[in-house]
């Protein structure tokens, strides 16, 4: 018998502070990127993309917050 893989830790998703509610992501672009996408922040103050999980968080005191 085989030994089983060695299991490797899942990296949580990036999170990035911004200022407007609207956003855009790209997974970081380049050839690993995904199509880009609008994001709409409500009122739970934070989106998660779609493709990547990347979570953009509406930084508290900006203009829109």
């Amino acid at each position: 018998m085989s030994e089983p893989a060695e299991k490797q830790p899942i990296e949580a998703p990036e999170t990035e502070e911004v200022t407007t509610r609207r956003i855009a992501c790209d997974g970081g672009g380049a050839a690993y990127g995904h199509p880009r996408v609008w994001l709409q922040i409500g009122d739970e103050g934070f989106v998660e993309c779609g493709y990547c999980d990347k979570k953009f968080v509406l930084k508290p005191g900006s203009a829109d917050h």
